[in-house]
């Protein structure tokens, strides 16, 4: 290999891994590795793989490795995701109030109308037991989401992304606050109250001009541990710590620190921390005891698959139709409601959020499978209506006022034919 091309190499794997193509590809890959594996004459393997527990136990980090897949690898997306609300909130497009008001509001239609839908369908079936599942189907996942739009999306209005990213990056704030309040059971005062110094120490040496890595990991994994034995999730320790980051250049540096931080994490989020949680949570077992017709008959599963699909399009559209004509709110430039029914259905693709929410929504095993499954099967129905009707849109005659505002639309600019798109002042 030519040295030129071997010294490329490192940056050009960290594009690739940054590529919301290459995070949707990865996750698809590791659900189905997991569904095959837990069904195969290998499935023991998998089972016990799962159950390895590792870690010190006077610290209550004597996890199984599916637990650390969860309760640790996903805080390293949830820090990405960190980063990402708050660049939104200093310079992206929730900075503006009056231009984010519609995908905001888009969002809590697409929160609410699903956890409707789900109460409402497992009342109707007679399982009010499995009521406690209400937020499974109210998270959006954006790296899938975001990817399946790369790859299908093509000659659709950047502001399509745009709306997408806001709409998603709401969404998770919403899930996040949601994990935080109703699904810790019980609270140690003492070691949230040290976790949250622990925060405040990190977010003063991540503005100083001296802040480096070696200082921050330790600083990041004492904060994640005192988070979890308080009983806080402690995905949320990744959260804070992704919001204490600055979003403005510091020290006369050319890019702001939460972007630099985003643009070294995301990769190893993509290509590690969300397969390996999706390859530990999404293998259900439906060959032993009573199999997949004992998962089909449960309620929870066609109330998350309906939820997601049937919810996120009612909610997304409903909300957006009604804003647009009851109030002087507008879509942005070049966009319209026809575009917003492939957002709504790429909305519906929850994946990682919702497959953490129904880990800790179930004590029991039967309607923890149930549930995975119907997020797998509401993931995958949602997913392949978002891509037909992508290219649907796509192939349609666009009006020269879109978004209906009385000015021509003057955003010209469209999702790239390579799956990718230019940058916006509101892109990361």
């Amino acid at each position: 290999m030519p040295d030129h091309v071997r010294s490329d190499l490192p940056a050009r794997l960290a594009r690739w891994a940054s590529r919301e193509t290459t995070a949707g590809a990865l996750l698809l890959a590791a659900a189905a590795i997991a569904l095959l594996w837990s069904n195969s004459p290998w499935r023991g393997g998998y089972a016990a793989l799962s159950e390895i527990t590792v870690g010190p136990a006077a610290w209550h980090l004597d996890l199984s490795l599916s637990g650390w897949a969860a309760d640790g690898l996903l805080a390293i997306f949830f820090f990405v995701v960190g980063v990402e609300l708050k660049q939104e909130f200093v310079t992206g497009s929730l900075r503006r109030p009056k231009e984010a008001a519609v995908p905001v509001l888009a969002a809590v239609g697409g929160m609410a109308l699903p956890a409707g839908i789900f109460v409402a369908v497992v009342l109707l079936l007679g399982d009010p037991s499995a009521l406690g599942g209400w937020a499974i189907p109210t998270a959006t996942d954006i790296a899938f989401a975001l990817g399946v739009l790369a790859i299908f999306g093509r000659g659709l209005p950047v502001a399509l992304r745009v709306f997408l990213l806001t709409l998603a990056v709401v969404d998770d704030l919403l899930a996040i606050t949601v994990i935080a309040v109703f699904y810790t059971d019980s609270i140690s005062w003492g070691p949230l109250l040290a976790a949250l110094a622990v925060i405040g120490a990190f977010a003063l040496v991540a503005r100083a001009r001296w802040a480096r890595w070696w200082l921050l990991l330790p600083l990041a994994l004492i904060a994640w541990a005192l988070m979890h034995a308080s009983g806080v999730h402690a995905t949320i320790a990744g959260v804070l710590l992704g919001m204490c980051v600055a979003a403005r250049p510091l020290h006369g540096e050319d890019t702001s620190r939460a972007l630099q931080y985003e643009h070294t994490v995301r990769p190893i989020s993509s290509v590690i921390a969300l397969p390996v949680f999706a390859l530990f949570s999404a293998g259900v077992n439906l060959v032993d005891g009573e199999g997949i017709a004992a998962l089909l008959s449960e309620p929870v599963l066609p109330a998350i698959a309906i939820a997601l699909v049937l919810g996120k399009i009612v909610g997304v559209l409903g909300v957006t139709a009604a804003v647009t004509k009851l109030t002087p709110l507008r879509l942005a430039d070049a966009l319209g409601i026809r575009d917003l029914l492939p957002v709504a259905l790429l909305t519906g693709i929850g994946f990682t959020v919702s497959l953490l929410i129904a880990e800790l929504s179930f004590p029991d095993s039967g309607h923890t499978d149930a549930a995975t499954l119907g997020v797998l099967a509401g993931t995958a129905v949602a997913a392949t209506l978002a891509a037909v009707s992508l290219r649907w849109d796509a192939h349609k005659v666009r009006k020269a006022d879109m978004n209906e505002d009385g000015l021509p639309d003057a955003d010209d600019r469209t999702i790239g034919t390579d799956g990718e798109w230019p940058e916006t002042s509101d892109d990361r």
